[in-house]
């Protein structure tokens, strides 16, 4: 066994063969994550002594990254006792994991290549999520996929999610072309660091590209039960799709008093909303980012651009939250 030690000072141990995400899981110390295959770069931490050996390919990091001894956490095991430099979730305590059956309640068409599913579990079950976190979803045949979960907790123990059709996806063709209400499934979760750190008198950004918005809207919907003294100072969304259909729920209906600003990158002639990408227009209307924490969910491209354009605009780093999409390749 090696030991792991995080700048703030705290410890855990880890075996051989055991990322150094999952030790730090079975340790019941948070590290942040998201995709856990190596393809988005949420769990990227920097080794400052001791040596580490890659599990899988880290997509996620550039050569540049690779070389400065940045690594991901879920992709690396140690070869020694090493010191980290990264952050655990200071103590919050994530809702375990768990297996359990569901059903689905509900199928419907948001758009055209996005489908609305509601998921009911047993009433028995005791199943508790942050907003923004996520599930696996394991279908016919065993196939696994993770989709965001797009709605606050509630007391009729009704999940939802918004699922995009995936050209030549197996669980795609499930969804879109097979799925029955009472279709027995099961689900694993919750998963994910991606939900609210601080709020109070904070101006709080969301930021979406397509499904993205899913977590979002979970988000923007728990808001409502924040009390008094934790309200942000102000809430943000920019949602951005190519073309008007992209963008296929209404946020104005999500919580009270926050702005919304769609953004189209394909806009048609007629669109007087504003045009391009959700991070150039974040930067244009909210050039003073002082006070800002923004969350971001959706393609990895966008979450990339958007962490070093806003960096570099002076959003501080440890306030900038992302979920990438990653695909699954099936």
């Amino acid at each position: 066994m090696s030991i792991i030690q995080l700048t703030n000072g705290r410890e855990f141990s880890a075996a051989p063969g055991v990322s150094i995400l999952d030790a730090a899981l079975s340790a019941k110390i948070s590290l942040p994550y998201s995709c856990k295959s190596g393809r988005c770069s949420a769990c990227k931490a920097q080794v400052q002594g001791g040596r580490t050996r890659p599990l899988i390919v880290e997509t996620g990091l550039t050569p540049d990254e690779l070389q400065a001894g940045w690594i991901l956490t879920c992709a690396r095991e140690v070869e020694s006792d090493i010191t980290l430099d990264a952050d655990d979730l200071g103590g919050i305590e994530l809702p375990h994991p768990r297996t359990l059956p569901c059903r689905i309640a509900h199928l419907e068409h948001l758009a055209s290549d996005v489908l609305q599913v509601k998921l009911r579990l047993p009433p028995t079950a005791d199943f508790a999520y942050m907003p923004g976190q996520y599930i696996d979803v394991i279908g016919p045949g065993g196939h696994r996929r993770s989709y965001s979960l797009a709605r606050a907790c509630s007391a009729d123990k009704q999940l939802e999610l918004h699922i995009r059709a995936v050209e030549g996806g197996v669980m795609s063709q499930y969804w879109f072309a097979q799925a029955k209400v009472n279709d027995l499934l099961r689900l694993h979760g919750p998963l994910g660091t991606f939900f609210l750190r601080e709020t109070a008198g904070v101006d709080l950004v969301f930021m979406a590209t397509g499904t993205g918005f899913a977590p979002v809207k979970a988000m923007l919907e728990s808001l409502n039960d924040l009390a008094a003294d934790l309200q942000p100072r102000s809430v943000t969304l920019f949602w951005g799709g190519r073309k008007i259909e992209d963008l296929y729920a209404d946020p104005v209906r999500m919580s009270t008093g926050h702005v919304y600003v769609p953004v189209l990158s394909r806009a048609p002639e007629d669109w007087t909303g504003a045009r391009g990408y959700v991070q150039s227009e974040l930067l244009k209307k909210m050039p003073e980012l002082a006070r800002v924490a923004v969350y971001a969910c959706g393609s990895d491209a966008m979450i990339r651009s958007a962490k070093i354009q806003l960096e570099a605009a002076g959003l501080q780093a440890r306030r900038f939250y992302a979920d990438a999409f990653v695909s699954s390749g099936n």
